[in-house]
């Protein structure tokens, strides 16, 4: 096996769970590392939705690539795992499942267990050079200056996404050399770099419960209800995380705005009877006032100054026109043009080895055989949530199946 990642760990523990005698190498010093940086370092586990439903999170053609992996092994197969061993968790109201008390760090700490309770070899700083193969067979890997034989060879490297983690996209250029097509890799699940307003201070400014909408051509191209941060060279937070994808892949061809409802839980003219009332019964407010409840004290003089409003305006001089105005900005406010969508911040990547090229019962390579693909250097790329690290665990434990079922028949 190679790469200590969750498609890795899932994979080994399976093939050892089975019988099969297993070697994991992790090129870091530690296993989980993307584990461990997940939900912020809280840990998404996973989400509680049915297989179907959490399957509508994916592109099409992935969720038919998942499909038979989901059925295998899913969310309360996981669960399941990590709360015998100490582990608890709730669901918030979103689907995502958390720890109650521990971290990210626990997460990882049980699955070291379950490693080291089947039998798992784990050699930490061990990277691999590449794959040792003849005539279409894989036979081991290349481990500095020596091959490590193998009857089954799982890659699990992960993407290029977050590369202080260790994923820095070894596993393609292997795959291009064994006659694998590698889908052009982009950004999935990143921060997302604007060009704010001139004299905008709102780097560290949090708003909570909005809807984040990205438009192209005129059109919507994607959105995003959560939180959002800003920061000193754009945007952050789920929002930002959850639309990167549909950006990415928009930006290359024509510009894209961010725009943002601040108050997604209320329509237009909800809002706009709501403010007309708040002003009829306080008419020598300051106009400020009029939305302080509703937006962050940090943005209210941008969203005043975009709708024609003086901050040192009283309620009564403000004109019914004026009104509508602030509410369409609130209900549309755009923030900005897209300058860029790192890849390197991102906590997944679009992009990988083709699925086409890979048996999704088996994650057997179609091209090598003696060979499987699992997780994220597949491409593969949910949405935030904890679709990702499920997609992991799922395809991680077919693939151990399918590795130890190569051991058993002495391949």
């Amino acid at each position: 096996m190679v790469g200590a990642g969750a498609a890795g760990i899932f994979a080994a523990w399976r093939a050892a769970t089975l019988g099969a005698d297993v070697v994991l190498l992790e090129k870091t010093d530690r296993i989980g590392t993307k584990i461990l940086i997940s939900g912020g370092g809280k840990c998404n586990i996973t989400h509680d939705g049915p297989i179907e439903e959490v399957l509508k999170a994916f592109k099409p053609n992935e969720a038919r690539f998942l499909r038979p992996s989901f059925y295998r092994f899913f969310n309360q197969d996981v669960l399941k795992l990590l709360t015998e061993r100490g582990l608890e968790v709730y669901t918030r109201p979103n689907g995502r499942v958390f720890p109650v008390h521990q971290t990210a760090k626990d997460v990882v700490a049980i699955l070291g267990a379950l490693l080291k309770e089947v039998g798992v070899v784990t050699q930490l700083n061990s990277p691999v050079q590449g794959l040792a193969h003849d005539n279409g067979i894989a036979q081991g890997v290349k481990v500095g200056q020596s091959d490590l034989a193998a009857s089954h060879v799982i890659v699990a490297v992960g993407g290029s996404s977050y590369p202080k983690s260790g994923t820095t996209g070894d596993g393609w250029p292997w795959a291009r050399q064994l006659g694998h097509k590698v889908v052009p890799v982009r950004a999935a699940l990143a921060p997302i770099e604007l060009a704010l307003p001139e004299g905008a201070e709102w780097a560290g400014v949090s708003l909570r419960n909005i809807e984040l909408r990205a438009r192209a051509d005129g059109k919507v191209i994607g959105r995003w209800s959560d939180d959002l941060l800003f920061t000193h060279w754009g945007i952050s937070g789920p929002t930002a995380l959850g639309i990167s994808r549909e950006v990415e892949e928009a930006r290359v061809r024509s510009d894209v705005q961010l725009q943002i409802d601040l108050v997604p839980e209320k329509t237009f003219e909800v809002l706009q009877a709501e403010l007309q009332r708040f002003k009829s019964t306080k008419p020598t407010a300051w106009a400020p006032s009029l939305i302080q409840s509703l937006v962050p004290a940090a943005i209210v003089p941008s969203i005043l100054s975009k709708s024609k409003i003086d901050k040192h305006q009283q309620l009564q001089t403000v004109q019914a026109k004026a009104i509508n105005i602030l509410c369409q900005t609130l209900k549309a406010w755009t923030i900005g043009t897209v300058d860029r969508v790192p890849l390197e911040k991102g906590e997944v990547v679009a992009g990988g080895v083709a699925l086409e090229e890979v048996d999704p019962h088996t994650m057997r390579s179609k091209k090598v055989e003696h060979l499987s693909f699992c997780g994220e250097v597949l491409d593969i790329a949910g949405p935030v949530g904890g679709y990702n690290l499920q997609a992991a665990f799922s395809t991680g434990y077919v693939a151990g199946e399918t590795a130890f079922n190569d051991y058993r028949t002495g391949c």
